[in-house]
């Protein structure tokens, strides 16, 4: 007992110490606490400054009982340069704490905007850092809003080769709490300049409020190649054939918007012309410095059709449809040429002769051995040249919910029951209309490289499966359904393979119109116009069941154990225990050493 009064002094110090220690800590650490706007994560909308500690783990809610869906948005981020994405960064989960969905992580090393959207009307974020002492600044803004009720001329996808946007609202002020997204996507082989007329947004030295981010790609992760506020008239060019503009703003300081108009620029190298050919179309590059010798710019060319114009920019295009603009179409001998002519349009229809070099491009182009074969022939005072090119059918397979065929499955893989009825469509993207799909061979491996075991669904036009139903001819489309099953001693998914043949509709004797033949008339192999399409995996559904909860038991996991800093609180309660241990062990031992005494060392009476 001596030794245990001793030690309640040295207990009580360390004791001291540790709360003092505890209480420092938390009033250094702002991280966990909102600097701008108050504390109540609950309003409609919210902006934050979050000044960040090193080796920190905070989380946040928001959550409103209301049906909305949460936006946020991490407008400037500066967190260490040199952590690495696993030991310092925000994640944002879908839900009411970090064992929801994971919508997505930021960290030093991303080159976007980060933005996310919940499902409902509750999201959590949390930030981890890691012990470099270094500054760091996170700014959040957040706000709920209804999917369902858009902002009228936010966003939108632009095809031509040049075009203009605005705001919305522009000239007048932009609306309040907007997220607008303008996806732009010319033709291949085309780059684009974009040019602001006007910005006029919110100055900010950092742009964390009112924005526009230009991304280098189809998509807000493509690339940032500028993130702009205030009143600037920047220019950016992109390096391929699309360009992703962004409008984000907050709930204050509303002003004129923006207005930006892009043009497109021919990127690849072309002296004279070049021809590609598609499932639909075929398209025409002509240099203008080409036309230059024609005394032409182009826009006085002209297809059969005079009605078919060209798109003109640093080059002279020509989308011709197969089925349009005067093409004509030709069938002999198992292929199908389509020939259209660029000509010079007279500029009077009065004029019989002229004494200047006359221009003639005959395009034409076969379709044979999956592929298609582009030729173009340019007259020029008897001068003759010619280019080739290749292309190949565009043919998808997709799944549908009903025989109707109206509404496809999108979900990859696809989860369903055993002998569940199952819809597939073969779809051949083509302008011509007198082209028919048929369904040679399907069949299905647990694997997506087609390899052993396969099982035929159809084969050589006719089913193999007492559940296959392979429907008639229906002009673009091949339609067949059957019912689910999967692999003995294998994997449940399964994968379906369709090899496809593409005939003239008017062709009677065609392989086509053939349909079911238990042994073939022809060899399919040396047929010209075939293709496959390939579609999977389909699982059970009890596999998702299984995989699914194997999946969030292992990130549950990982989200637990790492990046926890040991805190004070736990080294409080540490030293508590080992001093409770070490007390009880003394008193322990020294009853021990007492009972020891009474028997080993005591002396013998005498008698």
């Amino acid at each position: 007992m001596e030794l245990v009064r001793r030690l309640m002094p040295l207990t009580l110090l360390i004791l001291s110490c540790l709360a003092e220690l505890t209480m420092a800590e938390a009033e250094g650490n702002s991280s966990c606490s909102v600097t701008l706007g108050g504390a109540n994560m609950a309003e409609t909308h919210k902006a934050m400054i979050l000044q960040l500690n090193p080796s920190e783990n905070c989380t946040w809610t928001i959550e409103r009982p209301e049906n909305k869906s949460i936006r946020i948005i991490f407008s400037y981020v500066q967190l260490d340069p040199d952590g690495s994405c696993e030991s310092e960064n925000i994640k944002v989960f879908d839900g009411t704490s970090s064992n929801g969905p994971l919508l997505g992580q930021v960290c030093s090393k991303n080159d976007y905007v980060p933005v996310f959207e919940s499902s409902s009307s509750t999201l959590t974020f949390q930030i981890v850092t890691d012990s470099a002492r270094i500054e760091r600044t996170v700014f959040v803004f957040y706000y709920f809003f209804s999917p369902n009720t858009p902002i009228p001329n936010c966003g939108g996808y632009l095809d031509t080769l040049e075009g203009s946007f605005t705001s919305p609202n522009y000239p007048n002020s932009h609306p309040e709490l907007a997220y607008c997204v303008w996806h732009i996507q010319v033709e291949k082989g085309y780059k684009m300049k974009l040019n602001f007329k006007e910005i006029f947004l919110e100055i900010d030295k950092q742009c964390k409020f009112d924005f526009l981010a230009i991304y280098d790609g189809p998509s807000t992760n493509s690339g940032l190649i500028g993130q702009v506020c205030g009143r600037v008239t920047p220019t950016f060019e992109s390096s391929s054939n699309s360009l992703t503009v962004v409008l984000s703003t907050d709930y204050a300081n509303s002003y004129r918007g923006f207005s930006a108009s892009y043009t497109s620029i021919y990127a690849e190298s072309i002296n004279t012309t070049s021809l590609t050919c598609s499932s639909d179309r075929m398209r025409v590059i002509i240099s203008k410095s080409y036309l230059e010798a024609f005394n032409s710019s182009g826009n006085n060319l002209q297809l059969k059709d005079p009605t078919c114009r060209p798109k003109l920019s640093n080059v002279v295009e020509f989308a011709i449809p197969l089925n349009a603009c005067g093409t004509i179409r030709k069938v002999e001998d198992q292929s199908i040429t389509y020939t259209n002519i660029i000509t010079f349009s007279a500029s009077s229809p009065s004029e019989v002769i002229t004494r200047q070099k006359q221009l003639q491009i005959i395009v034409k182009c076969e379709m044979e051995h999956n592929s298609t074969v582009g030729m173009i022939y340019v007259t020029e005072d008897d001068i003759i040249q010619n280019q080739n090119a290749l292309g190949k059918y565009n043919t998808s397979m997709a799944l549908f919910e009903s025989d109707s065929f109206e509404k496809t499955i999108l979900e990859s893989p696809y989860y369903v029951d055993l002998n569940q009825t199952l819809f597939v469509q073969v779809s051949l993207h083509t302008s011509d209309p007198n082209l028919v799909v048929f369904l040679d061979t399907c069949r299905a491996s647990p694997t997506s490289d087609l390899a052993s075991p396969t099982y035929d669904l159809i084969k050589s036009g006719c089913s193999r499966d007492e559940t296959c139903k392979v429907y008639p001819l229906f002009g673009h489309y091949g339609r067949f359904q059957f019912n689910a099953f999967k692999f003995l001693r294998s994997l449940s998914s399964v994968y379906l393979q369709c090899k496809v043949l593409i005939c003239d509709s008017s062709d009677h004797q065609s392989r086509c119109n053939q349909g079911c033949v238990s042994r073939s008339k022809r060899d399919i192999s040396s047929y010209k116009w075939k293709t496959d399409s390939i579609i999977g995996p389909i699982r059970l559904k009890r596999d998702r069941s299984a995989s699914g909860n194997s999946e969030f038991q292992h990130e549950t996991h990982a989200e637990e154990t790492p990046n926890q800093p040991f805190n004070s609180l736990h080294l409080f309660s540490f030293m508590v225990l080992v001093l409770n241990v070490v007390i009880v062990a003394t008193i322990t031992v020294r009853h021990f050493v007492n009972q020891q005494a009474d028997y080993k060392y005591q002396k013998l009476q005498n008698y």
